[in-house]
């Protein structure tokens, strides 16, 4: 008899085991360091040693603690329930369409019961009513006495569930032990992957696990497959802005940036480039933060700075790997920006993002960086700013009080609409988004202000003049459309 703390044992094939039973009793077949063991719960000791005194079979016992007891606990009722998970119809799912607030009611006094199995068809569950309901982001907060489940659902947070403090950390313990995290550290941040199928379909999982001041935070990005990337024409954009991307995608050599706050959909567009031009000619290459789109056209790398590897260093090896087309996930620093710029002047097509506010804002925010104007001017080809603005469902209803308003703005009469709520749209009186932007193509009058230091309120007058369409403008003919609603167009900039 041995005792071990802080272990991770793995799951044995233990013939005549009985797993419901290990599980009441607290005691589990393992191994430890490639030898087979039975491994107790130290909590349990009792009832452990007297079941163990029964079995006709035995193997060494390591008594080890809690938290090392449930890891293994929770690998084997993750292979348990698999099947019946993998099977899972997701169209069976819908029909059911059986709330998390309901799942819970149902199942709480189970929860209170020594088998976990209850918590991993709920975290199941909630994948399953994520992926329905088309949501991005899962959000799993602790409060002081209770704790929430929220999904990002077209760029918006939607409450799902309220959940008991006790049941939280279940949860999260739960998605730490599919997402390969350390479920006793509760301290310190942990970043981990998952992978889930629903209807023959893998879909990857980012994890993220945060310590807030109740306890702990965790948020998953739902992350798509390269089958999932949309077309050019997919993208929402008018038919102008679609053509102005074909032209600039037909350069060999040059900088394009998409630019735009967090949650404007810059990675999907720049992800969308790369598929219209990714041919077996080419050697396309990118550094990323994460990898959101796996796609096998193209090399991804992801960025990881506890080994050094960042978006400078990726960079500086990846000129070295014969590249046609560069994907910079994010420029976020005067490195990043220098190389790539360089990159773009030496024969290479650089695509990448810039958290600005419009495409003129842009420019200056590479000065602001230490970047020189020449080199600006020499590199960049062209600068798309984009929003994502949800769109309308059928049920919307007609709103007077917003026509009124929109006439005090811009003393226009024109028949607006607002959100209403159906079943399609899950109530949230939107269905789907849609990318509008403003898109400046670089010409010899742009490049002489950038190269003489002009100002961004000159630049953007000269990218007006020359025929750019400007966000606002965009974004007010899809609300004159009846397209979108005033709340949603003033949220994604309307008014800026």
């Amino acid at each position: 008899m041995q005792r071990k703390n802080n272990i991770n044992p793995e799951i044995l094939d233990y013939e005549e085991f009985n797993l419901d039973e290990g599980i009441k009793f607290g005691i589990l077949p393992g191994k430890v360091d490639d030898e087979e063991k039975l491994i107790i719960n130290e909590s349990k000791l009792i009832d452990a040693l007297n079941y163990y005194n029964k079995l006709s079979k035995n193997l060494d016992i390591v008594i080890t603690d809690k938290d090392s007891f449930e890891r293994l606990l929770n690998k084997y009722l993750e292979v348990k329930s698999e099947e019946d998970f993998s099977n899972s119809s997701f169209e069976e799912d819908i029909e059911e369409d059986i709330s998390l607030d309901e799942f819970l009611k149902d199942s709480v006094d189970i929860l209170k019961t020594e088998n976990s199995a209850p918590i991993i068809k709920f975290v199941n569950s909630m994948f399953f009513q994520a992926i329905k309901k088309r949501a991005s982001d899962i959000h799993i907060e602790t409060h002081e006495y209770s704790g929430v489940i929220r999904f990002r659902i077209d760029g918006v947070l939607y409450l799902q569930a309220k959940l008991d403090k006790n049941i939280i950390g279940l949860i999260i313990n739960r998605i730490k032990v599919i997402s390969n995290l350390d479920i006793s550290e509760k301290r310190i941040p942990q970043d981990g992957r998952t992978q889930i199928k629903i209807a023959q379909k893998n879909i990857d999982i980012r994890v993220s696990v945060i310590p807030t001041y109740f306890g702990e935070k965790v948020v998953m990005r739902l992350l798509m497959e390269s089958e999932d990337i949309p077309s050019l024409k997919e993208l929402g954009f008018d038919a102008t802005i679609t053509k102005g991307f074909k032209n600039l995608l037909e350069h060999s050599y040059g900088m394009i940036l998409v630019t735009g706050p967090t949650g404007s959909g810059k990675s999907t567009t720049l992800h969308s480039f790369l598929q219209t031009i990714a041919t077996p000619e080419k050697n396309i290459i990118t550094v990323e933060d994460p990898v959101e789109y796996k796609a096998d056209n193209i090399n991804q790398i992801q960025v990881n700075p506890k080994v050094g590897l960042t978006f400078a260093s990726a960079l500086r090896s990846i000129l070295r790997q014969d590249p046609d087309i560069i994907m910079v996930g994010e420029i976020r620093d005067k490195d990043t920006a220098q190389i790539s710029i360089q990159a773009a002047l030496t024969g290479h097509l650089v695509l990448s993002t810039l958290h600005t506010n419009n495409a003129a804002a842009t420019v200056t925010r590479l000065q602001d960086m230490g970047i020189e104007p020449f080199l600006i001017a020499s590199s960049l080809i062209g600068v798309l700013s984009q929003r994502l603005v949800r769109i309308l469902c059928e049920c919307k209803k007609e709103s007077k009080k917003d026509s009124e308003k929109f006439y005090e703005l811009y003393g226009q009469n024109v028949k607006l609409y607002t959100a209403n709520g159906c079943p399609k749209c899950n109530f949230t009186g939107y269905l789907q988004r849609r990318a509008v932007g403003e898109l400046f193509i670089m010409n010899d009058e742009i490049k002489s202000a950038i190269t003489e230091a002009q100002n961004e309120i000159l630049l953007r007058s000269l990218m007006k003049k020359h025929g750019m369409k400007t966000l606002r403008e965009n974004i007010l003919e899809l609300l004159i459309s009846g397209e979108t609603s005033l709340e949603e167009a003033i949220r994604v900039g309307l008014k800026d």
